[in-house]
């Protein structure tokens, strides 16, 4: 490295170096003075083809599109922010981060540590700013190569967010006409520059468990559950209940409508669960995986943690093996079951014409081979775990979510983070409600010469937020405060704010369009707008549950 300018500039160029070599390719940048140097450097290694620079006004936006690009790339990415609120404003992500096990590496510049506690502008305490949810590196002025080389090391291999708080002091800025010239790949490599995927359930070290055969089972495939909970449920021939972004929702034991099949007398007759991933769709699933009558297992998962809400469940380290193969009839009483009942809902649906459900199943058809799906939070990913009919095994699909916390905010950054970290995919769609797309307008904040992606984001457009009308406050003791506190209808014009933003935008109201325009590669940015009505949720709910109630045979009530 040529060594320019300040103390200050050559951390930057050092820290950017050794980003490159923890196997960083995508850094998120929101502008500041504080973190100059680092900008500086971050530009000159974009310039040489190094990185990828995504630069962002909005640090929220910024943390999630950096989360995105992680989820997609199955990279660390770091997101750079300039001292004060900035950091403050990267919590939202970094919480998500921390739940759902992303590599995002905050890298925030900061005062000297003397100034802490001043007055100084701009000045906090702002080192373990995140807590619990990311352990904090506070490098200090003039940082020794190997303690950095350590903390950067330390933070791209970890499973889950880390912050590097750079204190930097004096000159900020390098010197010398071209400081751009000071940035060279490092060479040779320090460590390996395989790419990790700290994305997969972490290698206990241990032989899985052999599971005996005997009890009725069912296999629970929460978020990034992978096709390790689809081998297991097919080598057990079980029942297999995987949720849209488990990766296990594919081939014949995965079933569609098993969380309206649990409210039938099916689920009195299961005897085991096994639970792989972040099951958080549906509160029959919770209650099942909660019932201390039955056995639960459950894999513990990447961020560490093993879905327990009832505090019940054996913890595994691994996904278990079957020793052999079940009951045929306790997996044939299920498939036919659920084969009965999605014949039974869409021909409900086929008769409405254009609802919810309607539009989530042309997104569930879209998922063709190697395409990338982002589903948001709500209603449309329960919508897609309704419609979606499980996926034929092999074809590179790529469905996932911010289920960590399972909130709506930042959803356009991190799906257009995905959609950039998975460049390669014949095609990228997300799928969320209007509320969502509201709460994160900034994500379509994309400015001149930086990177877009080819995505489509379809919006379940109702004027509000309809899933509360399913819960508890729906009901009609509620109805004076319904829709001012819960429902929120906000009345705006989504194609002039898809316009101000030059954001390409289409009112779709007939499915066959809907269809069309997803089997289509757009030119950037793409918003399809689907209207729907939201008045009949609760009614909607009600007649899927007594749908189930139809399929279910006096052999399944009683064994």
């Amino acid at each position: 490295m040529v060594t320019v300018g300040s103390p200050a500039s050559q951390t930057a160029l050092a820290l950017v170096q050794q980003l490159w070599l923890g196997g960083v390719r995508d850094v998120v940048l929101s502008p500041g003075s504080r973190s100059a140097p680092l900008a500086l450097a971050l530009d000159a290694a974009d310039t040489a083809g190094d990185l990828r620079l995504h630069v962002r006004v909005d640090e929220r936006s910024a943390g999630f599109l950096a989360l995105g690009l992680a989820t997609g790339s199955r990279r660390p990415v770091a997101v750079v922010t300039t001292s004060g609120t900035a950091v403050g404003n990267l919590l939202p992500a970094v919480m998500e981060a921390h739940h759902s096990a992303r590599p995002v590496i905050v890298v925030s510049a900061d005062r000297p540590d003397r100034l802490r506690g001043s007055g100084a502008n701009q000045t906090t305490q702002q080192a373990g700013l995140f807590g619990v949810f990311a352990p904090c590196h506070d490098l200090l002025p003039g940082v020794s190569p190997d303690e950095l080389a350590v903390a950067v090391l330390t933070a791209c291999t970890a499973h889950g967010p880390s912050q590097l708080n750079v204190q930097l002091d004096g000159d900020l800025l390098p010197s010398g006409p071209d400081p751009s010239g000071c940035w060279q790949r490092p060479r040779p490599a320090t460590r390996s520059e395989l790419e990790p995927d700290p994305l997969s359930l972490p290698d206990a070290g241990n032989d899985p468990e052999t599971l005996p055969p005997g009890p009725r089972t069912v296999v629970v495939a929460g978020d990034e559950a992978g096709p390790a909970a689809r081998l297991l449920a097919e080598a057990g021939d079980w029942p297999l209940f995987a949720e849209p972004t488990s990766g296990a929702r594919i081939g014949r034991q995965a079933l569609r409508t098993y969380r309206l099949l649990l409210g039938t007398a099916l689920r009195s007759r299961i005897e085991r669960v096994v639970v792989v991933g972040h099951p958080t769709l549906s509160r029959p699933v919770t209650a099942l995986i909660s019932d201390s009558s039955i056995e639960v297992l459950s894999v513990r998962g990447p961020a560490g943690v093993a879905t327990d809400p009832g505090r019940v469940a054996r913890v595994l380290e691994s996904v278990p093996r079957a020793a052999s193969r079940g009951d045929n009839e306790w997996f044939a009483s299920w498939q036919r079951a659920d084969q009965q009942l999605s014949a039974l809902i869409d021909d409900s649906v086929a008769a409405q014409h254009f609802s919810p459900l309607a539009v989530a199943a042309v997104v569930g058809r879209a998922v063709a081979a190697d395409t990338t799906l982002v589903v948001g939070s709500s209603n449309p990913v329960r919508d897609l775990d309704v419609m979606a009919t499980p996926w034929t095994p092999h074809q590179r699909r790529f469905v996932v979510g911010n289920r960590g916390l399972a909130g709506i905010d930042g959803m356009v950054s991190t799906a257009v983070g995905v959609a950039l970290g998975r460049a390669h995919a014949a095609r990228s769609i997300a799928f969320v409600g209007d509320l969502t797309l509201l709460h994160d307008t900034n994500g379509l904040l994309i400015g001149p010469g930086q990177p877009r992606p080819a995505l489509t984001i379809v919006v379940l457009s109702d004027d509000g937020g309809a899933i509360f009308a399913t819960l508890e406050q729906g009901d009609g003791r509620f109805a004076h405060a319904f829709e001012r506190v819960f429902a929120t209808p906000h009345g705006t014009d989504l194609a002039a704010l898809c316009a101000a933003h030059h954001t390409e935008y289409e009112r779709v109201t007939d499915l066959s369009r809907l269809e069309a325009a997803l089997a289509e590669t757009p030119d950037g940015i793409r918003v399809l707008e689907v209207p729907v009505e939201r008045g009949g949720r609760r009614s909607e709910a009600a007649g899927l549950r007594d749908l189930a109630q139809l399929v279910v045979t006096p052999n399944d009530r009683h064994g």
